[in-house]
């Protein structure tokens, strides 16, 4: 009989075909909180049949392998010995809390980040603090597993595509081809070639990241050198991204548009993920080489996977305790007072949609235009408008676009220009906050964000703002914090944003195109309020 279950048999809580009560209130603590976590588990699932994320279902599977290879370095777990288990306690009610947050204002990265910090609190309260703090790589492992939040997944992959577009043209510059980069469009003379967020690079960085760490912690060698593995993930897969931009242009030039298409291009993504874990392992040996006495070629990273059977056996003899009795009860309390405390009531939203918007505005005559179908996609709006005025006597045309969004939660939100902008090939000039006032309308006197934005020879000036529930913002964070607090205590979570562009014309100065792009706000602001509630 193990310790485990002499020490259960002694306490009065009998096994059950070879499970101690131990585990058996592990369950009950795994199983309780699944109602808390659900949000999270439904995110990651559509998360994971994307690109970027699909290598997802392997992360937990790697963290498991890493728990198992270090829990053959504490013989004597899992008898029940004195430890202290109530931090661990404290941290997986921090993560049930955090959870419950995310599923209350329907946020699943908020849930999914509640879910990493109770996996830790499980650890921690089933080895105690001593034991258990030391277990917390494998858990912070799973980080790699969670999608990033929508606001900051785009201004990453915009990010990317800018840099992995230079870079990529100057290996083609380098190859003695002309070609000319605007925004993130290669242009080739006869073929132009978009880097599109598929080719940004992003859904290699998530991967590459997540085996370096395992590369950082497999790896035989000082503490530095594991530092040095991690931290060169990132770059390395930028620049060999870049080096596939340039291959395909310069395969594109020499043999035609289908280079970049099909078959081929996804192989040469795969020679190109390939191509970065050969470099890790390379770095790897060439590190060991700087040690005073390195090791062979074989035993530089840790590959065993003996006695991995027997260590899962014994989480299944896991010893009782008050600690994990307590945190079973508390799990299961918590679990039922969220599923049968009332959540706040969710306020419908009544809304006009923005085709009913007028087209003759005063002297203004609008032109409404559909963006195309890959843009619409990417912004994800529940209603947008985009059209354009003009009007006699005005020196040119002011575009006023509003993107609405019914929630900004479960993976929706706003996009800021101030990130889309370069993609286009346009360059932020200068960009302030700068102060409008309309009065009579609802609006008043406010705050928008003032930005003059170049592409060549031509220039726009252009006003734009979030819309957030009867407040305007100029800062995209602060909308995203707004949308937090606001689920939570009004049940809304809409919001828009609202943009105004015009020409600067030749010979015309930059206050003469913001009276221009004024006038035009003075009558678009009063009918705004049908179409984005306050």
């Amino acid at each position: 009989m193990t310790d485990a279950s002499s020490t259960a048999k002694r306490a009065g809580m009998p096994a059950f075909a070879g499970l101690t009560s131990g585990f058996l209130l592990l369950l009950l603590i795994v199983v309780s909180a699944l109602p808390i976590f659900w949000l999270g588990f439904q995110s990651l699932a559509a998360a994971w049949s994307t690109a970027e994320y699909s290598h997802g279902p392997l992360i937990p599977l790697i963290s498991l392998y890493l728990f198992l290879r270090e829990l053959r370095n504490e013989p004597a777990w899992p008898t029940d010995t004195p430890r202290n288990r109530w931090p661990g306690i404290v941290v997986l009610l921090a993560g049930l809390a955090i959870g419950i947050l995310g599923s209350v204002i329907r946020i699943p990265d908020i849930v999914t980040y509640g879910l990493i910090i109770w996996v830790g609190g499980i650890v921690l309260t089933v080895m105690g603090w001593r034991i258990g703090r030391t277990h917390q790589l494998p858990v912070l492992h799973l980080i790699f597993m969670l999608p990033l939040p929508q606001f900051v997944f785009w201004k990453m992959t915009i990010f990317l595509q800018l840099v992995s577009s230079q870079l990529g043209v100057w290996f083609i510059e380098l190859a003695g081809i002309p070609v000319f980069l605007e925004g993130n469009v290669i242009d080739l003379g006869v073929y132009k070639l978009q880097v599109a967020e598929a080719c940004s690079g992003l859904r290699y960085l998530f991967p590459i990241l997540s085996f370096s760490y395992l590369f950082s912690i497999l790896y035989r060698g000082p503490f530095w050198h594991k530092a040095v593995l991690f931290l060169m993930a990132a770059p390395l897969t930028v620049f060999m991204n870049s080096v596939r931009i340039g291959i395909i242009g310069i395969l594109v030039n020499s043999y035609g548009i289908g280079q970049a298409e099909g078959f081929l291009h996804i192989f040469e993504g795969w020679v190109i993920f390939g191509a970065c874990i050969v470099i890790l392992f390379v770095s790897a040996v060439l590190l060991q080489r700087l040690t005073p006495s390195p090791l062979s070629f074989s035993d530089t990273i840790d590959l065993d996977f003996q006695g991995f059977g027997g260590q899962a056996r014994r989480i299944l003899r896991i010893a009782p305790s008050a600690g994990i009795a307590v945190a079973a009860v508390v799990t299961l309390a918590v679990t039922l007072a969220f599923l049968f405390f009332p959540t706040p009531h969710r306020e419908p939203v009544e809304r006009d949609n923005f085709l009913l918007l007028p087209r003759s505005l005063g002297d203004w005559q609008g032109y409404a235009q559909a963006l195309e179908p890959d843009v619409e996609k990417i912004l994800g709006a529940t209603d947008y408008i985009n059209t354009s005025y003009t009007a006699p006597g005005e020196a040119g045309y002011v575009n006023f676009f509003a993107a609405w969004y019914q929630k900004q939660t479960e993976g929706s939100g706003i996009h800021s220009p101030e990130v889309c902008l370069p993609v286009g090939g346009w360059e932020v000039y200068s960009i302030e906050p700068h102060q409008v006032s309309f009065p009579g309308t609802v609006y008043g006197t406010f705050m928008v964000n003032r930005a003059v934005i170049e592409k060549g020879t031509s220039r726009q000036l252009v006003y734009y703002w979030f819309e957030q529930r009867g407040q305007r913002m100029t800062n995209d964070y602060a909308a995203k914090l707004s949308v937090l607090w606001d689920s939570f205590t009004r049940g809304r979570s809409d919001g828009a944003l609202v943009r105004f562009v015009t020409q600067i014309n030749p010979g015309e100065t930059e206050a003469d195109a913001a009276a221009r792009m004024e006038r035009l706000m003075a009558e678009v602001l009063p009918k705004l309020p049908r179409f984005i509630p306050e």
